[in-house]
Parts: C-alpha cells; sequence; structure tokens
C-alpha cells in the first residue's frame, strides 16, 4: 500500500516504522510542517506496560529507546509546607525530542521517507495517489477538523490554565508543587526525564492565571513570575521554553479532550491524539499514540482482512482502552479544576486524595507500592476518628452521628423488599435485617417504608402507620440491638407518581394489573407513557400528607429505631417538588429551587421537631437528574444539602438520578461517589456514598480520600450479609464485633483468607 502519514510525532513515526516492519514493501511517507528537530513538548513518561508492547513490536527501536531512560519511584506532593513521599511508583521517562529523533532514524532505517517542512492540505484531493492517510496530527488535527462531522468530533476544552516548562533541575520523584499566592493557588507537575533536565508543567485556575496577570505578560515574564513563585524547588536553576514562537496569553493552553465516534472515514484514519486524547496529569497520550499505532498496523497485514472489517477492528479494541484512560484522566482533571474542595485537608490526606484521583490507584495498590506510607495515612485517619494513631482499614473507623455511635463506616443501604403484609413486616423482614444486622455493618437502613397506603411503591412495601407496623418494626430493632452492633435507620418516603406499581421481581414501574390507587405527585406528570398520571396535591393534600410523615416518625421512636432517613430522592414523592421535569406549580411550591424545597423543607422540618434532638436524621437525595441543565444539576445539589443541613439534617445520603424516566446517567464503578465528594467538601457536610461500591479496597479509598462519611453497599449485601464481617477477616482486621455463635467460623475464615493471601503472593513473586 501507498501510505501518507500526517504528522512526525509518535504516532505517525511509530505506525511507520510498525507498517514497514510486518511488510518492507509498503510505501510509507511521513509528512511533517515543522523542521526535523522541532518540538514543543519537554519529557514523556511511560509504563513498564508500554515498554513490554514495544519490545514485542520492534525491539530494535525499544532498545534503543530503554537505554536512554530515566527512571524514579517516588511521587512527592508539597503542599502546607509539607512534604509526603510515597514510593515504589515506578516511572519511567524520555525526552520528547530524543524519542522523535530515535523514532525517525529507526523508521528511515526501514526505508520510510520523511519531508519536513510540509504544509498538508487536508482537502481530500491532495491525497488522491495514496491508499490510506494517517491523520496523526495531533491535538489540533486539520484532516480531522476538516471533516469534523463524518468522525463525529467531540471537543471539550477545559478550565484550567497550563504551560509546558522546562528545567535543568533534576527532580528525584515526581513532583506535585503547590503553592498559594495573593491571586490564589498555582502548581506545577515536575519530573525527570534525562540527567540534565525535567519537564515543569505550571497550571492555575483562570482566576489565579488573570489575578496573576499571566493574560497580559510576555513569555519572559510569565517565566520570571514562575521562577519567584516555585523558587523553593528548582534550586536556582532556572525555567525554560521550546514554544517561543507564542508569546503573551498564547504561551498558555486549555486542555481539550477529543473524543471522536468514528475513526476512519473512506481512506483517512485517525491515529493518537487526532482521534483521541488523555489530560498530561495521567501521563498517558504517548503511551495512547505507540499502541494506536501497534494495533492499527497489525489489522492492516492481517491476511485475508478487508480494510473495512480491519478499520473497524482497530476502533473496537482500541476505543475501550482508551475509553478507560479518558476516564481515569476526566477524573484526575477534575480533580485539580476543583482543588478548592481539598485544600482544607490535612496534608496527608491532600496527598492520598491527589494519588487517588483517578481511580488508577487504589487503597490496596498503594499497599503495594509502599505500604509504610499507607500506614502513616491509616493511623492519621484513625487519630482524626478516635484520637488515637492506629494502622488499620479506614472502613473500621468509629462514626458519630449527634450521640449516636457507630462501630464503622460500612453501611446496609436502603433495598426493598416487597415482601410485607398491607405494611407490615414480617418473618421475612426479621430474617433478613437480622442476618444483616449481625454482618458487621455499623448502620442498617430499611428499605423505604411508607406513610400510608397510598404512599407505597407497590403492594408488598412496608409502612408505618399502623400500631401493627409499630409491633413488627419493634421486633426486628429488639433482634439488631440483642444481638449486634449494628445501628438501626428508618427510611421515610411516600411514592408518588410512582406509586401503585408491580412487584420488583415483575415488570418494574409498571401498573399493577388490578386495584390501582390513585396517584398524587407536585404536579400532574405521569412517572413514564405507561404509568398513570397523577393529581397534582392540594395544600390541604400537603398538609395530609406532612402530618403522616409526623406520625411515622413519632412510631419510629415507639418502634426502636437509632435514627431516620427522609427519602427525598428518585422522583417519589419529595423528589417530585425537587426536580423541574417533574414540578410545574405555577404557587409558591414550583419555579425556583427554593420554591421547590419548599415543601420537602417542611415536612423535614415537622419531622425533626417530633425526632429526639440526641438522635440524627438523614435525607435521601438525588444529586442529578442526569438532565443537564433542565434537571437538577450537581452544583444545585450542594445547594438541595445545605438546605436540609440548616433545617437539621445530620448526613446526606448522596443518590443520583431515577427522577425520570428518559434520564441518561453515566455508569461505573462508584458512579455516584463524585457527587458525595461534591457535597461533603463543598458543603462541608457530612455525607454518604452509594451507587455500584462492591468491595473493600473501593470503600477504603473512598473514605480515606475524604470523599464520603460513610459508604453504603447494596447488592453486595442481597448475597452476602455478612459482607463485612469477610471483609474484616479478609484484612485481617481484628475488632470488629463478632455474635458469639460464630467466632469459630470467623477464625476459620480469616486463617484461610490469610492462606490464600500468602500463596497468591508467593505465585506473583514465581
Amino acid at each position: 500500500m501507498k501510505i501518507a502519514c500526517i504528522g512526525a510525532g509518535p504516532a505517525g513515526l511509530y505506525f511507520a516504522i510498525s507498517m514497514k516492519l510486518r511488510d518492507s514493501r509498503h510505501d510509507v511517507r511521513v509528512l511533517e510542517r515543522n523542521a526535523r528537530g522541532v518540538t514543543f513538548g519537554w519529557g514523556v513518561v511511560f509504563s513498564d506496560q508500554t515498554v513490554d508492547n514495544l519490545q514485542a513490536n520492534d525491539p530494535v527501536s525499544a532498545a534503543s529507546i530503554s537505554d536512554r531512560f530515566a527512571h524514579w519511584d517516588d511521587i512527592d506532593v508539597h503542599i502546607g509546607g509539607e512534604c509526603h513521599r510515597s514510593k515504589g511508583h515506578g516511572f519511567i521517562g524520555i525526552g520528547r525530542k530524543q524519542l522523535l529523533d530515535l523514532l525517525s532514524r529507526r523508521a528511515e532505517e526501514l526505508g520510510v521517507e520523511i519531508i519536513y517542512d510540509h504544509d498538508c492540505d487536508p482537502d481530500p484531493s491532495a491525497w488522491a495517489d495514496y491508499d490510506l492517510v494517517i491523520a496523526a496530527d495531533g491535538i489540533n488535527s486539520r484532516l480531522r477538523d476538516a471533516r469534523s462531522d463524518a468522525f463525529g468530533v467531540e471537543i471539550d476544552e477545559r478550565a484550567n490554565k497550563f504551560i509546558w516548562l522546562g528545567t535543568p533541575k533534576c527532580f528525584d520523584a515526581f513532583t506535585f508543587a503547590f503553592e498559594q499566592t495573593e491571586a490564589g493557588w498555582i502548581w506545577a507537575h515536575a519530573y525527570r526525564f534525562a540527567d540534565d533536565c525535567s519537564t515543569f508543567i505550571v497550571e492555575c485556575s483562570p482566576a489565579t492565571w488573570a489575578g496573576l496577570g499571566f493574560d497580559t505578560m510576555d513569555q519572559a515574564a510569565v517565566i520570571a513570575r514562575c521562577e519567584a513563585i516555585f523558587t523553593h524547588y528548582l534550586d536556582g536553576q532556572p525555567l525554560l521554553s521550546n514554544a517561543a514562537h507564542l508569546q503573551g496569553a498564547a504561551a498558555w493552553l486549555n486542555f481539550r479532550r477529543v473524543h471522536c465516534k468514528q475513526w476512519s472515514d473512506g481512506k483517512v484514519i485517525l491515529i493518537g491524539d487526532a482521534a483521541h486524547t488523555a489530560h498530561f496529569s495521567i501521563g498517558s497520550g504517548t503511551k495512547l499514540a505507540l499502541e494506536d499505532a501497534i494495533k492499527l498496523a497489525e489489522v492492516l497485514n492481517r491476511p485475508g482482512l478487508p480494510i473495512g472489517k480491519a478499520l473497524e477492528e482497530y476502533q473496537a479494541e482500541r476505543s475501550l482502552e482508551v475509553l478507560k484512560l479518558q476516564n481515569s484522566a476526566r477524573n484526575s482533571t477534575e480533580w485539580f479544576e476543583t482543588l478548592d474542595r481539598y485544600l482544607d485537608f490535612e496534608p496527608w490526606q491532600f496527598a492520598y486524595s491527589l494519588m487517588t484521583r483517578s481511580q488508577r490507584i487504589s487503597h490496596e495498590n498503594l499497599r503495594v507500592r509502599d505500604s509504610e506510607w499507607l500506614g502513616q495515612v491509616e493511623r492519621h485517619f484513625w487519630e482524626r476518628a478516635t484520637g488515637k494513631a492506629r494502622s488499620a482499614p479506614p472502613m473500621f473507623a468509629p462514626f458519630a452521628l449527634r450521640d449516636m455511635h457507630i462501630e464503622n463506616r460500612i453501611v446496609v443501604s436502603p433495598m426493598a423488599t416487597y415482601s410485607a403484609a398491607d405494611g407490615t413486616p414480617g418473618d421475612f423482614h426479621l430474617v433478613h435485617y437480622g442476618a444483616r444486622a449481625m454482618g458487621g455493618a455499623g448502620l442498617l437502613f430499611t428499605e423505604m417504608t411508607c406513610v400510608s397506603p397510598e404512599g407505597r411503591i407497590t403492594p408488598g412495601c412496608t409502612g408505618m402507620w399502623s400500631q401493627e407496623h409499630v409491633a413488627g418494626w419493634r421486633r426486628i430493632t429488639d433482634f439488631a440491638h440483642a444481638n449486634g452492633k449494628a445501628k438501626m435507620c428508618l427510611q421515610l418516603g411516600h411514592s408518588g407518581a410512582k406509586g401503585s406499581t408491580q412487584l420488583g421481581w415483575e415488570t418494574m414501574d409498571a401498573p399493577l394489573s388490578e386495584r390501582n390507587w390513585p396517584l398524587v405527585a407536585a404536579s400532574d406528570v405521569a412517572w413514564s407513557k405507561g404509568n398513570a398520571a397523577p393529581r397534582a396535591l392540594t395544600r390541604v393534600e400537603m398538609d395530609a400528607i406532612r402530618d403522616q410523615f409526623v406520625v411515622s416518625t413519632r412510631m419510629a421512636i415507639e418502634a426502636g429505631f437509632d435514627m431516620i432517613e427522609l427519602h427525598a430522592a428518585h422522583g417519589y414523592l419529595l423528589s417530585s417538588f425537587i426536580t423541574p421535569l417533574q414540578n410545574k406549580r405555577t404557587d409558591d411550591y414550583g419555579g425556583s429551587l427554593a420554591n421547590r424545597l419548599r415543601y420537602p423543607l417542611e415536612i423535614f422540618a415537622a419531622m425533626r421537631a417530633v425526632w429526639p434532638s440526641d438522635r440524627p436524621m438523614s435525607v435521601r437525595i438525588s444529586a442529578t437528574d442526569w438532565a443537564g441543565d433542565d434537571g437538577v444539576t450537581p452544583d444545585e445539589a450542594v445547594d438541595i444539602a445545605r438546605a436540609f443541613a440548616e433545617a437539621g439534617a445530620d448526613l446526606i445520603d448522596v443518590s443520583a438520578g431515577q427522577t425520570w424516566a428518559d434520564a441518561q446517567p453515566v455508569y461505573g464503578r462508584m458512579f455516584q461517589t463524585p457527587f458525595s465528594d461534591k457535597i461533603r467538601n463543598e458543603a462541608k457536610l457530612a455525607t454518604m456514598a452509594v451507587g455500584n461500591i462492591t468491595d473493600p479496597d473501593q470503600a477504603n479509598s473512598i473514605l480515606a480520600s475524604g470523599r464520603a462519611d460513610l459508604v453504603a453497599l447494596a447488592r453486595p449485601h442481597l448475597v452476602d450479609p455478612s459482607w463485612t464481617l469477610r471483609a474484616a477477616a479478609a484484612q485481617q482486621y481484628r475488632d470488629v464485633f463478632i455474635p458469639p455463635p460464630y467466632l469459630n467460623g470467623m477464625t476459620q475464615l480469616a486463617r484461610t483468607l490469610q492462606r490464600d493471601a500468602e500463596v497468591a503472593a508467593a505465585s506473583l513473586k514465581r
């Protein structure tokens, strides 16, 4: 094939090498608009996996690159006059200019023609003589942008400003240095890539950038100011730029996240940064480019595979890897963009939060890398929780809400069981909740328990409107308190427009086949096209339902609950007032967020007034409607949480969505935790994280990084009532309460899991 590679960066050069290695008959030409040796980056970072991939693809270039690597293991985080160093991270770096020189020489050895100072025309007619055109022309790709509709280009320009500099100062660790100025915080990402040079990226918010006057300075003044700010780290060495052509504000960049739905259009194929980008804070752009090149060359040279199919396979395989890294990069980007949330953290927790920001490094992964440093983090966490330093998993540290003492941070999340008879919990509920109360969790929530027969979601939902219900629940709380340490929380709610539906294992959210009851909500907006339209509540009816919540709250005292929660999420009655997608009222309870919150806050205040002052209350909210600006946004969720806290809520149970049938949620592991993080650290409130949290490692990471105060797990507790005891055994934690009849089982489980861990560790060493 006759192939033109547009761009002599890592993607274009390595693709040319990979094609010639597979078939020397390919006529491959690399066209670069800059002069030879001109590049505007400094160093690039590799992982061991990338090096292995290079070695397998081309041992010759891999050897020449590896011989010039700079190696380092540590991460330094400088904040508040302290430096926290974590070891065992295994970084590898090389100068970008040196890398391109090695790749270009290797390409020429293999017969690739490289033409510099060539201004490539994006017009398709310019490439009529070529079988394929590889758009490797980077983040600002002209070939991609000329066909943006065909490629489905989405570009998200991020807020922060950064400038890519270098310095002769050789850092012995990957260094994050945070400095406070009169205009705000500014920070550096610095790492060595050669024996005589380091990359030094300076980043700050737009407000700090303008406040420091960077928007009006020339490049020399910018460098002088940055040298003054970071003088403590530079040891007298200067900062350098290799982008002299960019002056003033143009020297500063905003990161552009590039995502393309299609990576090929006819003979034009996207590769590397032209197809996708990953934020510099996770250092994976070059990795993605090189691995794109390997995969594309491999599929194009597969015998008998048509080019169309080859390109489909190229995108299918690579896009999955890219998505993983882009998700991690998005998390990392947003951490730096929301830095203000974490500046009140103690330096140890700030450093931990930074290192786990992308979710690529977890609690146990840090233990493997640097167990001593992680032990210090755990001791600090426990000292803050108890006054005594202890190296133990954060999930087992106690927590207090008012006068209620919780043994640990693990919560059995509210889970509907649809198994009540006329609202009364029976033997199933005694066994269900009783087993989980003895399973080690510190706090146990009931399913949403309804304040009236008409407020039920299904005929099988539990209630709290009669003395039969009080007696049924009292049997459960008495058992829990007598046989375990778990505190019991009753979640109270009203179904609103989502009521009168079938049991959860029948047709979810579908109306009953018979005996439906009338529905009420904030407005006459049906939950979905298949559901009956509710009647908009009158003021008299609102008062009656408020009084039902008060009656249920008084009954919760009789039933022996330690805590109650108001369910104001998921599209149920109170949620229908909060979300503008359901609330279409024109009175004082519709319109602005303050108006939409008025009725839920009235109910909460009435409940708080009759609930004992020494016992806590929480509220569950949906932190987003997954509807953009048309629904509740995460920023509004902070205001919602503050409003409930001012009314007396001690904990915000941070869920998301389920407020309208056409929501477009973004799922993934711990997918709702960012909302908890936002509310906890912007509103400075206690929060509980929920949503696809499945293992102790995730729970410990969430807690140690300050993203939540409690961690709630639902599905894991459905199949394993003793999930917390199992987690304690796996982590060799001995101080969790174990019901005496189960002591021998716990001892054997801990011994078995420890032996399995030792065998696994020995296998890895071999």
